[in-house]
């Protein structure tokens, strides 16, 4: 368990626990503050990279922006990812739930999902960078999407829409027994800003 003080345990004796090591809070950031984040965050330089899957190139389903300490590069889908530094309301942001939660996260990934077309598709977040059992804050910006969590064994899947301004913590065991995706959802026509903390030993 990433915390280990009365103020931690106390304020996730407060959220939701949606299932074993998943724990939801639902107005993490008061709306009109994540509102004027999200602006902040839309003017940024996002980038949209292309990623090989079965020897064909195809460039994923929405923009990022990777940010972290020195030294934080990580590896996914065999492309090497360097820190970006950090913008000031998000390192704020990163302060706050370090000093919330006793964790000690040194990076983030933004994913920006334009309109509900843009998607991202089922994995964990079980890089050898993040090391074992890590602890995960995803916190969400804008439009209302449906993120879906699917435990491994039994393939069952739990539907929990995401509000602006809410924090989902995983950690323990989420990310060796579960996997979770954030689907099409063609309805929604508005972004939604998604940054997943965490933290990373490095490569």
């Amino acid at each position: 368990m990433a915390w280990n003080d009365s103020n931690s345990i106390e304020r996730i004796n407060r959220a939701k626990q949606v299932l074993p090591d998943f724990y939801y809070f639902e107005q993490f950031i008061t709306e009109s503050k994540a509102n004027a984040l999200y602006q902040q965050l839309a003017c940024l330089n996002w980038q949209q990279p292309t990623l090989t899957v079965f020897n064909k190139e195809h460039k994923i389903p929405r923009k990022q922006i990777y940010m972290g300490d020195e030294g934080t590069g990580y590896r996914y889908s065999n492309q090497l990812f360097l820190p970006e530094p950090w913008q000031g309301s998000v390192l704020n942001l990163k302060n706050t739930l370090n000093n919330w939660f006793s964790t000690q996260f040194n990076a983030v990934l933004l994913n920006w999902y334009r309109t509900g077309e843009d998607k991202m598709g089922w994995h964990a977040d079980n890089e050898a960078e993040l090391g074992f059992s890590p602890t995960i804050a995803s916190i969400s910006l804008g439009a209302v999407r449906k993120f879906k969590i699917r435990e491994n064994s039994t393939k069952q899947v739990t539907d929990l829409p995401l509000a602006n301004g809410s924090c989902l913590l995983m950690t323990g065991r989420s990310q060796e027994n579960y996997q979770h995706s954030l689907p099409v959802q063609k309805r929604v026509v508005d972004g939604r800003i998604n940054l997943t903390f965490r933290t990373v030993c490095g490569v």
